[in-house]
């Protein structure tokens, strides 16, 4: 700008001179002409000094300030690209790094493991039953826990340790320099110990626990892929084996996944073909020895393997979601069959169906099991349904809107596995329940061990109390029948009058009796 002014300048003066040189030669001597065109010459030189002295301190201010500005602008900029870069790699509620982070922070750590000939272990860690809290206390709650669950790992870790939040309940620790397995072992320990400590939010105390899957590099993997997968499948191992706990990674562990893949795709392939068969169990009037009703269950007639017991496929179609379409069918099956019975003169009584947790949080399930009462010909008070204290417990009060609507229908309500789980007294008077059945493992030591023997009494107390049936389901010996005849439990069900067998030899005992 100042080069650009000076030339402007030195090209109006050059012309000024040219013309009043020319104006002056005309008119005045040589000698004055001269004088004035130097006099002229030195006011113009005077004045570009003046030019160039102040506009170049103002150039030099406008550029100081254009740089200063220039400046400024990448600062920000680059303080808006850190706060991206953390919003994308962290996670917003702990301020732990995120999944994306966490890949990135894992390659590195295995990197530098492998540099320096160490071994490095990777947790996956899973908090227990963080759903119910989320589910019956609110989001707001679980927040507070996955933050006070975020210190106390914190606080059991190393400086040179990476603890990350995946997603949920999620959360994974990088053990870098990892000398022997004692000490993620030790690491594991402290993390059960910390966790399994009361958490009072909002006048509640609660109570988690945590599973814990180990994966080891470079001994089981050298893929940070595989690494994280290993883990994970030691974690789910220690949930299905009962929670609390910690696991290392084993090969096997592989080779069981593939069998569930396997498993999963045929499951699925016998549900489009329904390859199931519904059994039934009878209940009995334990003082008269009548039948009274009887349990539907549900039997895989595996195309290529033969029966299979509902141990090896209903956790798998309960983790998969496949359960709703089974219970349906298993339903729609016993409800037709209770009518046929009825309609050739036999009297089958009460027959009882279970109800899985995922029917019961379907929204229109009560709307669906209306229509199934009136597609199948089956009238209300033949059915019974049971659902466990775990699935009530859950979310009780969408169970009780749920139970009641079935009630409504004029359906038996009955609470399966009573004892196992962990009821409400105060939702129990809730609920529109007719029936409690005393779970197996306090019958099985009957009338022999005393705590069996102490609870059993105080379930039939509680349900006389509430007025309640209670039935007893695992009987195998005379004496089990006795002794809980004797103490007012007169409905039974177990080995002990029948096992589990076909609609066909079931309508033979419907006939002949026992």
């Amino acid at each position: 700008m100042f080069a650009n002014n000076i030339k402007i300048n030195i090209f109006i003066h050059s012309t000024i001179l040219i013309l009043i040189s020319y104006i002056l030669f005309e008119k005045v001597s040589f000698i004055e002409s001269l004088f004035l065109f130097i006099t002229y010459l030195l006011l113009v030189i005077l004045q570009l000094f003046f030019i160039y002295k102040f506009e170049w301190k103002w150039i030099q201010a406008d550029e100081e300030e254009i740089y200063s500005e220039k400046r400024e602008a990448r600062i920000e900029l680059q303080r808006e690209k850190s706060k991206l870069y953390y919003v994308a790699n962290h996670d917003y509620l702990t301020g732990l790094p995120n999944r994306l982070l966490f890949k990135e922070k894992l390659e590195q750590s295995m990197k530098k493991a492998k540099n320096r000939g160490k071994k490095l272990a990777l947790f996956s860690i899973d908090l227990d039953y963080f759903r119910e809290i989320n589910d019956s206390l609110g989001h707001d709650v679980g927040d507070s826990v996955l933050n006070i669950v975020t210190r106390r790992l914190n606080d059991v870790i190393k400086d040179s340790d990476i603890l990350s939040r995946l997603g949920g309940d999620e959360f994974t620790i990088i053990q870098e320099n990892l000398f022997a397995e004692g000490s993620s072992r030790l690491l594991a320990h402290k993390i059960l110990e910390i966790l399994k400590l009361p958490i009072v939010i909002e006048n509640h105390t609660l109570y988690i626990s945590s599973s814990i899957g180990i994966s080891i590099y470079p001994d089981d993997t050298i893929s940070a892929k595989n690494l994280l997968k290993y883990s994970d499948s030691a974690m789910y191992k220690v949930k299905k084996e009962g929670r609390n706990n910690f696991q290392y990674y084993s090969s096997e562990m592989t080779e069981m996944a593939f069998e569930k893949i396997v498993m999963e795709a045929s499951l699925r392939e016998s549900l489009k073909n329904e390859d199931f068969v519904v059994y039934y169990q009878a209940q009995v009037d334990g003082e008269l020895n009548k039948l009274i009703g009887m349990e539907a269950l549900v039997r895989w007639n595996h195309p290529n393997i033969g029966l299979v017991g509902p141990e090896k496929f209903l956790p798998l179609s309960i983790s998969t979601g496949m359960i709703i379409e089974l219970d349906r069918f298993v339903m729609r099956t016993a409800m037709t069959q209770v009518r046929k019975w009825y309609e050739n003169g036999l009297n089958p009584g009460v027959i009882s169906m279970n109800v899985s947790m995922n029917q019961l949080q379907e929204q229109d399930f009560a709307l669906l099991f209306k229509s199934l009462i009136d597609e199948t010909g089956c009238k209300p008070e033949w059915l019974e349904l049971e659902v466990t204290e775990g699935q009530i417990m859950t979310n009780p009060q969408e169970a009780i809107k749920v139970l009641n609507a079935i009630s409504d229908m004029g359906v038996e309500l009955a609470i399966d596995d009573f004892g196992t789980g962990y009821s409400s007294l105060a939702y129990l008077k809730k609920l529109p329940i007719n029936k409690l059945k005393i779970d197996q493992i306090f019958i099985r030591d009957l009338p022999y061990d005393e705590e069996d023997v102490g609870i059993t009494k105080a379930v039939v107390a509680l349900g006389k109390s509430l007025n309640f049936k209670v039935i007893a389901e695992g009987v195998e010996t005379e004496a089990q029948r006795d002794f809980l005849v004797e103490n007012g439990c007169k409905e039974i069900q177990g080995y002990f009058y029948s096992k589990p067998i076909p609609a066909d030899e079931m309508q033979t005992l419907l006939r002949e009796g026992f």
